[in-house]
């Protein structure tokens, strides 16, 4: 007969062979779930066009979410303002002559080349992007990617699919870009597997074509220009040189859609090619809306000020109804992250790829190191873990997206990367070594708008900038006594000790990044 064993014994037993077993359980499911990147980058989106950073516009609900949330960052820079050269920096890590992606004009980027999606897929990753890459070469290191040509088309867009294809689709692009990320997120990737997405938007650029639905919008609001709109560009040539005045060279078919047979400009034709996309439902709408206006703007003969004035609330408006379009969906992203569960284990990015002049200095566009497009919006939801909240002091740029999202993901930072880890900021490390100064090189010259190449550096307060090629002119500026940099100080006698330590900083940097061009100390 099997002798039983006494009853507490056996209990405790059979608890104990339950915890084991359970434990391998137990222990993975306290295991931290991968870090999934969520990278949400617009065009030419500046920080005057989010409340959550400037409430002189427009409200940006969702985009505010993210803020609100999470962190926003309050010097956040771009190492050369422009589309392209961007996206260079921020795939790679690295500087635009590190990188090879100097201008949008002369370069094809070398897609053999590290970024940091291909380090991330080497790790496990899934990795994605849908909308616009304007490197001329195509994607590499994502598992999944759809692209518009070039700058890509507001309405009814064409798309160059993986196989090779390039598709035309019906629809508004932002909306478009966002149906294909959350379907990829949804329905394609391997769920086994952490994802980096990169969603990236046409909106805002020029030349601000809204989606029919938001046409109406802000049509009852008038906006005071900019306290510097009418700048004489008094000591800085180079500024006065620029074609991206809103008075001078804004089109005003193209840019503010006042098109009527009768009338012509430098680029109607471009502009008929962009309208021209549209179905008959679409275009009908947008008929309704601009006849009237284009009547009554002929019927008033605008002149000087009055025009510059109606030019600028035109263009403000326009840009804005776009802005609405990309926060809508913005939200429909932030809603399916947070109603799957995923919210948790996500660092959600939102930037754009440089800053932007709503009329400031009396400008549309971006180029120059000037603050308006030097700076670029920056805000982040943190994953559960990290528990920094607010603003972001420190000084960082687009090549430091790179770094933090492999350190993110537990990958090593190799060490040509250019650009600093954000990861110890999102910690809220209070021992972190920061950089004291940015490094920016802008090389697009001669080009549309005719800013000239320069070169410069900032800490802050102090930013010294050289203009060069066929001009040999230097700005100094102290941005807290004069933040809207309109009085170059550089040959003032009592700024030169000043001068020349901004001097041996442009320097040092140079030297840091080994860019090939570099001033020589006078």
């Amino acid at each position: 007969m099997k002798q039983l064993l006494p009853h507490s014994t056996s209990g405790k037993l059979t608890m104990m062979a339950l915890a084991a077993a359970a434990l391998p359980t137990a222990a993975k499911a306290q295991q931290p779930k991968p870090m999934n990147i969520v990278y949400i980058m617009t065009d030419d989106h500046t920080a005057q066009m989010m409340s959550c950073y400037d409430r002189r516009y427009m409200s940006t609900p969702n985009l505010d979410r993210i803020a609100a949330d999470g962190v926003r960052f309050t010097n956040s820079y771009v190492a050369n303002s422009l589309s392209g050269p961007s996206r260079a920096c921020l795939v790679t890590g690295k500087h635009s002559h590190a990188n090879g992606f100097t201008d949008n004009t002369t370069c094809v980027f070398d897609n053999t080349q590290q970024t940091f999606p291909k380090l991330l897929q080497q790790a496990g990753y899934q990795t994605a992007l849908f909308g616009k890459w304007h490197l001329e070469s195509l994607p590499t290191g994502f598992d999944k990617w759809e692209i518009v040509p070039g700058q890509g088309d507001y309405y009814n867009p064409r798309f160059i699919e993986q196989n090779g294809d390039t598709i035309k689709q019906h629809g508004y692009l932002t909306t478009l870009i966002t149906d294909k990320s959350l379907h990829w997120i949804d329905q394609e990737r391997d769920k086994s597997k952490p994802f980096c997405i990169l969603i990236h938007h046409k909106a805002i650029h020029r030349n601000w074509l809204a989606d029919t639905c938001d046409l109406n919008l802000f049509e009852d609001r008038t906006f005071p220009v900019p306290t510097t709109f009418y700048d004489d560009y008094a000591g800085r040539p180079a500024a006065a040189a620029q074609e991206m005045s809103i008075f001078k060279d804004m089109d005003i078919i193209y840019d503010l859609k006042m098109d009527r047979p009768d009338k012509n400009s430098r680029l109607k034709h471009t502009y008929h090619n962009f309208i021209g996309r549209m179905d008959k439902e679409q275009r009908a709408a947008w008929d309704r809306f601009y006849d009237p206006i284009i009547e009554d703007f002929y019927s008033r003969n605008l002149q000087g000020r009055e025009l510059a004035e109606w030019k600028f609330n035109r263009y403000v408006r326009d840009y804005m109804k776009v802005v609405k379009s990309l926060d809508d969906n913005v939200g429909r992203v932030l809603d399916y992250l947070e109603s799957h569960g995923l919210m948790d284990n996500t660092l959600v990015v939102y930037t754009s790829d440089q800053g932007f002049y709503i009329g400031e200095h009396g400008w549309f566009d971006k180029r120059f190191m000037y603050e308006e497009s030097f700076r670029t919006p920056l805000i982040m939801h943190l994953p559960k873990g990290y528990d920094r909240r607010g603003d972001i002091t420190e000084m960082v740029q687009n090549i430091d997206y790179a770094p933090t999202f492999l350190e993110l993901a537990g990958v090593k930072v190799p060490d040509d990367i250019q650009g600093m880890s954000l990861m110890p900021l999102l910690r809220g490390d209070k021992n972190v070594k920061w950089r004291n100064s940015l490094y920016y090189h802008f090389y697009e010259y001669p080009a549309e708008h005719q800013v000239k190449r320069h070169y410069g550096v900032s800490n802050g307060r102090y930013k010294l900038i050289h203009f060069y090629n066929d001009i040999d002119h230097w700005e100094f500026y102290d941005l807290l006594n004069d933040p809207h940099e309109l009085h170059n100080l550089y040959n003032e006698p009592l700024m030169q000790p000043l001068v020349k330590t901004m001097h041996r900083e442009l320097r040092r940097l140079q030297e840091q990044y080994n860019d090939p061009i570099r001033f020589t100390q006078k």
